[in-house]
């Protein structure tokens, strides 16, 4: 469905701003796709984001300044979103023994494991994605956004 039926609007000052629109309502509907996954583990996209770049780093340690470096969302405040992952036993925080002014953090295979369970639900909005665009598509879009951010 248009972007002008979804939100009932016909006018829009120009196509830029029509592309905006667009844009903004086409994140939070992605960004609401997943929501309820999440609600239902306890945890927020932005955890999910800091566990899947733990991961990424898996079996060496990161740091919160490397983790925030590389974050979908770079608004959001990294130690406390460490605070809770640890709180609930999916990551372990601790001192760097390089650098004692530096955390290292890891993964722990309970923050694997959830990974893991996430893993299936979230390829399915992939899958979802895959059957509206093609992959040339997809390409498209993405320069698209990349140009827009300049």
């Amino acid at each position: 469905m248009k972007i002008g039926e979804v939100i009932k609007q016909v006018k829009f000052r120009d196509s830029y701003h029509k592309a905006l629109v667009n844009l903004i309502y086409t994140s939070n509907w992605l960004r609401d796709a997943n929501g309820k996954l999440f609600r239902e583990h306890d945890i927020l996209s932005q955890h999910y984001n800091v566990l899947r770049i733990i991961k990424g780093k898996h079996p060496e340690p990161i740091s919160p300044g490397e983790i925030k470096e590389v974050m979908l969302d770079k608004a959001s405040d990294v130690t406390r979103l460490i605070d809770k992952l640890v709180a609930k036993g999916l990551v372990n925080r601790g001192l760097c023994e390089a650098n004692r002014r530096k955390m290292d953090v890891t993964i722990t295979p309970a923050g694997e494991e959830l990974i893991q369970t996430l893993e299936k639900p979230i390829s399915k909005l992939h899958n979802q994605l895959k059957k509206r665009i093609s992959p040339e598509e997809a390409e498209q879009l993405s320069a698209l956004l990349d140009a827009l951010r300049g």
